[in-house]
């Protein structure tokens, strides 16, 4: 018989996975499935010697369709192909809203961003961003005596206050916000944006970066990796890597500019790969293989106005800034010898969330006091027999607070709204954005397995999936509230001011 929802199993002490807080209505035996997956964990292939390390590459507007084991052909990705080799890929991943500042910060906290008052792509100077009270993976890291590092886009408040190193991070390199964010993008208007400013710590290394420097990020931020691999290599750490490519304006380094022959899009994504190559090879000349998990993905989908200079979201429908799967399903590899399997596919829905809660058991460390979304996915990555997700469902907002989709297992609903595309329309080139056009988006249900790229509204001949992810939608509109159907939230938490 099935657990009543009011269960207070979130109390229950670690390896036992929280469960959801929306009525879950989970089967004992899906009890008992994650208890056994838990104690498996106990000895997760090799025992490490000591807490795991942990480095997350998170780039931006890098499409599913722009690494090689995910479908790219026009340029070769051989060290993110070699990572998922050694590792595990995994083809249905998600973020958490289809843009910026909200995925970054879904992936640091563990919590949808309309929870904590972040939705949406934070610009300079803005009066808000991440707030004191949540713990970001750097704070909850340092709680077991961790090292912790950034470069690259941070993005959740340029603000002294909101910056990483007042958010658990020991040091950080690289920008505050989007590198469009920036008087010389083409499409700046006049007085639009400040001078773009190269940050250490809290302190300004270059106060108006050009287009030369942008074109030296990439190799720097590589390079902040990998000396902080090495002046922390007999001690557990966690390094976040976040380039801000292949984000327009795109810019590459000399080394791989025209290498790809594919455009200066491919030269971009080479550089990437490169990079994460760097990181790999640090990892391995350390001899700190058996010890490092290494996770990769994108913070949304491609941003497809650009045309050539954007990238593919492979066969799923449409880009970043649409709740369609191509603006949040990304690319995902993670590999950690001897305890995820190597060479693997993991089919199994999952979203950036989870990363949060699943490092925390992995190192010992205390969730937050605060409501968190993501829940404890480790039997998913090390491909425990018979693991499955454990959330009823996964929730799309975006804008505001618009709940636009509600997935659960195969199923996922789309509600009325209006979103944008490129179809028929003239593409843009060479930096340049074409113009989107509104699309009307109408109340229907897909079947993600027979139908991925979202084609076939199938609400009609399943009714039961219908009633039951509208049921779902209820719970959280309860909670985060839904600004399409009128409904305030009650769960939310306010950002920093």
């Amino acid at each position: 018989m099935p657990l009543n929802s009011d269960t207070p199993t979130r109390d229950l002490p670690l390896p036992m996975p929280p469960p959801t807080d929306f009525l879950r209505q989970i089967s004992i035996c899906s009890v008992l499935s994650f208890s056994l997956s838990c104690v498996a964990f106990a000895a997760p292939g090799k025992s490490p010697d000591r807490q795991p390390n942990v480095v997350i590459i998170f780039t931006d507007d890098q499409g599913y369709g722009d690494v090689g084991v995910f479908g790219a052909t026009a340029y070769a990705t051989p060290n993110l192909d070699r990572m998922a080799r050694e590792g595990r890929r995994f083809t249905d991943f998600h973020v958490a809203q289809p843009v910026c500042s909200a995925s970054r910060a879904a992936l640091l906290t563990g919590c949808y961003p309309n929870r904590i008052g972040l939705p949406g792509a934070l610009g300079p100077h803005s009066a808000k961003g991440i707030s004191d009270g949540e713990t970001t993976l750097a704070q909850m890291f340092k709680q077991k005596g961790y090292a912790t590092g950034m470069a690259g886009k941070w993005h959740l408040g340029d603000k002294p206050q909101f910056l990483p190193v007042r958010h658990g991070f020991d040091e950080f390199f690289g920008l505050p916000y989007s590198s469009d964010m920036w008087p010389l993008h083409p499409e700046a208007k006049p007085g639009a944006y400040p001078p773009i400013p190269l940050l250490e710590g809290e302190g300004v290394l270059k106060t108006d970066l050009t287009h030369a420097d942008q074109e030296q990020l990439t190799t720097q931020y590589a390079e902040r990796a990998v000396q902080f691999i090495e002046k922390n290599k007999d001690k557990p750490f966690f390094f976040y890597l976040a380039p801000n490519t292949p984000h327009v304006p795109l810019h590459v380094s000399e080394k791989f500019k025209g290498k790809s022959g594919a455009g200066l899009y491919g030269d971009v994504i080479m550089e990437i790969d490169w990079a994460v190559g760097e990181v790999l090879n640090a990892i391995k000349k350390n001899n700190l293989d058996e010890n490092t998990l290494v996770i990769f993905s994108s913070d949304n989908g491609p941003w497809l106005s650009y045309g050539n200079h954007a990238g593919s979201a492979g066969p799923f429908r449409e880009g970043k800034g649409t709740n369609f799967e191509g603006g949040h399903r990304e690319p995902c590899i993670m590999r950690w010898p001897g305890h995820l399997p190597a060479n693997s596919v993991c089919k199994e829905p999952l979203m950036t969330i989870d990363i949060f809660p699943t490092l925390a058991r992995l190192i010992g460390a205390e969730l937050p006091k605060h409501k968190i979304d993501g829940l404890d996915v480790w039997p998913i990555l090390a491909d425990v027999p018979g693991a499955t997700n454990p959330h009823d469902a996964y929730y799309f907002y975006y804008n505001q607070n618009d709940l636009q989709a509600v997935r659960s297992g195969q199923w996922k609903l789309l509600f009325a709204h209006t979103t944008r595309t490129m179809n028929g329309q003239e593409p843009g080139k060479d930096g340049r954005p074409g113009k989107y056009r509104p699309l009307p988006v109408e109340h229907s249900l897909y079947n993600l397995l027979a139908d991925p790229g979202e084609t076939r509204d199938v609400s009609a001949e399943q009714p039961e999936a219908l009633k039951r992810l509208e049921t779902l939608a209820e719970i959280i509109r309860a909670d985060l509230g839904d600004a399409l159907t009128k409904r305030a939230a009650t769960g939310a938490r306010p950002p920093g001011k």
